[in-house]
């Protein structure tokens, strides 16, 4: 399995993963010429994916979705709560997911999981394809026994590590704001990254990627050195997703 960053932040977020036979996308919060541009530097040519995968309707995550299906062809995957919510065009074609049943794509196996999160129907996902397991989580609040159970055992992980909880008191958020990231139903902190990691274990983790950095409220080098002592100082497994610029294909066997 390969899978890559288009981009990850507060202004856009897209994944590719890859199997042997399929490539998918997760989410596209670029528009579609960006997001063209940025596949192309990655050697993808959206007209051969399989479909994309729609975690919630913010903005950040939805933005070129439409746009790239309607020029390429491609069905979109989201929950009802997501699809009432962005109320695609008719001409679009939807498949409504139910959140914890797997289905495939090709030679991926998709579950999407149930996160706390202020949308309609958010979930993230977990792919499979053969033994290897890749987990993208971000988007939640707070970190649930359901969602340790479900990433259990990933080879690979997208974790949220989107705010550093003192500059995000000391930032430039009005206060509602500052209480919405911090709330149980925003954003991981680089302290509740690293917990849920230290719960999940890294042992059989060969690359994880720290993802959905805010630009205001966190630094590279803070979720860096959060996340490093957990994997026994390893730096080759730690890759930091960075808003203005795409993470090269990881590859995990």
């Amino acid at each position: 399995m390969q899978f890559a960053s288009l981009g990850s932040g507060s202004r856009g977020n897209a994944t590719l993963v890859s199997s042997a036979d399929t490539t998918i996308l997760v989410d596209c919060g670029f528009g579609i010429r960006e997001a063209v541009r940025r596949m192309q530097t990655l050697h993808m040519d959206p007209a051969t994916l399989a479909g994309i995968l729609v975690t919630h309707e913010h903005i950040d995550h939805v933005r070129g979705v439409f746009a790239l299906a309607r020029r390429f062809g491609l069905t979109i995957y989201m929950t009802v709560g997501s699809w009432l919510s962005l109320q695609p065009d008719p001409a679009i074609n939807v498949v409504l997911v139910t959140p914890e049943e797997t289905w495939s794509i090709g030679d991926l196996d998709i579950t999407p999981v149930t996160v706390p999160h202020d949308a309609r129907e958010p979930v993230q996902y977990v792919i499979q394809a053969g033994v290897c397991r890749l987990g993208l989580l971000t988007d939640l609040g707070m970190v649930t026994p359901h969602v340790i159970k479900r990433y259990q055992q990933c080879d690979a992980l997208f974790i949220e590590c989107n705010h550093d909880a003192r500059m995000l008191a000391n930032g430039p958020y009005p206060p509602s704001l500052k209480r919405r990231v911090s709330g149980r139903l925003g954003h991981l902190s680089n302290r509740q990254a690293a917990a849920l990691l230290q719960t999940l274990g890294t042992d059989r983790l060969q690359r994880l990627v720290a993802s959905h950095l805010s630009e205001k409220n966190n630094l590279p080098e803070l979720a860096f050195d959060a996340i490093r002592p957990l994997l026994d100082d390893d730096e080759s497994r730690l890759v930091i997703a960075r808003q203005e610029r795409t993470v090269d294909w990881q590859s995990v066997s």
